[in-house]
């Protein structure tokens, strides 16, 4: 896969830490861990761990698989406005 020519703006690294701490709340309020979200995406335990660092971009098809494990609205985890059910 090519690399990409110029970093991501300060803005967009923002939402996808935003974007991490959200799926780490839900995940936890679940009673998940990252090893049995993974199982249930069928990705590695250290690509959810990625994930919720913000220093990977989940694939639009995890994003929906993640959503539908832990029960969660797609939107509210890549939400701009303030998310529901007190999440970061």
């Amino acid at each position: 896969m090519p690399l990409r020519r110029t970093a991501p703006p300060p803005w967009a690294i923002d939402r996808r830490r935003l974007l991490g701490q959200r799926i780490a709340h839900h995940r936890r309020t679940a009673g998940l861990s990252q090893e049995q979200l993974a199982d249930r995406v069928g990705v590695e335990r250290r690509t959810i761990q990625r994930y919720e660092a913000g220093s990977r971009d989940p694939r639009y098809t995890d994003l929906l698989l993640i959503a539908a494990a832990l029960d969660a609205d797609l939107a509210d985890l890549v939400g701009e406005g303030p998310p529901a059910s007190g999440s970061p």
